[in-house]
């Protein structure tokens, strides 16, 4: 087995956690390299985009967060063989992908300029991606996005949801998920009491 390295934030959450995650499920060892934003700022010149998160595979890095999810979702039976429900996989991780891009958008931004950016942000990306993530769960069944059992679609779209309804975000409601997307948030719900999710946060509890 390949040696395998991912460097992102100090954080239980962003890009980095699905590839976390789905490693942690396959029982695939990996060294799980967090870095404070002051750290990233000196590393980020050797990074192969000056960004995070980056993946090494034998000592050599690489990028891309749905490229790894997909590689590692592979690894650990975590993705779709099938075509189309691996088209389905995608298409999930990258509406999820659009979210987390539009919000980025609104970091640097203070004040009542932040304020007006985060509503439209809310009255328009997110509740297209939370109304469509709805809808594509409803048509998978109601459990899960693709192939009748957890994905790496899963995750990744359980981690956003779990940051979205926890507060962190500025002027984004809390209950935005409760109210237009139900099936999404038990959903969430469903992939938090998996075993192996559940083992992992237990650990990192510790």
């Amino acid at each position: 087995m390949a040696k395998f390295k991912i460097s992102y934030f100090d954080i239980d959450g962003g890009r980095a956690e699905p590839i976390r995650l789905a490693l942690s499920l396959g029982g695939i060892e990996f060294e799980d390299h967090r870095l404070s934003f002051a750290e990233f700022k000196e590393m980020r010149a050797g990074t192969p985009l000056n960004a995070l998160p980056v993946f090494e595979i034998d000592g050599v890095a690489y990028t891309q967060s749905n490229a790894m999810c997909r590689y590692v979702g592979k690894l650990t039976g975590l993705y779709p063989s099938d075509p189309w429900q691996a088209f389905l996989c995608d298409e999930v991780m990258d509406i999820v992908e659009d979210a987390v891009l539009a919000f980025g958008r609104t970091m640097r931004l203070e004040g009542d300029e932040l304020k007006s950016a985060r509503k439209d942000l809310v009255d328009g990306m997110y509740t297209r991606c939370l109304q469509l993530l709805d809808k594509r769960l409803e048509a998978a069944g109601g459990q899960y996005f693709a192939g009748g059992h957890l994905t790496v679609a899963d995750l990744k779209a359980y981690v956003w949801l779990k940051r979205l309804r926890s507060g962190e975000q500025d002027h984004v409601p809390v209950d935005l998920a409760d109210r237009l997307a139900p099936a999404l948030v038990r959903h969430m719900e469903r992939v938090a009491a998996e075993p192996g999710v559940a083992a992992y946060y237990a650990r990192r509890a510790k």
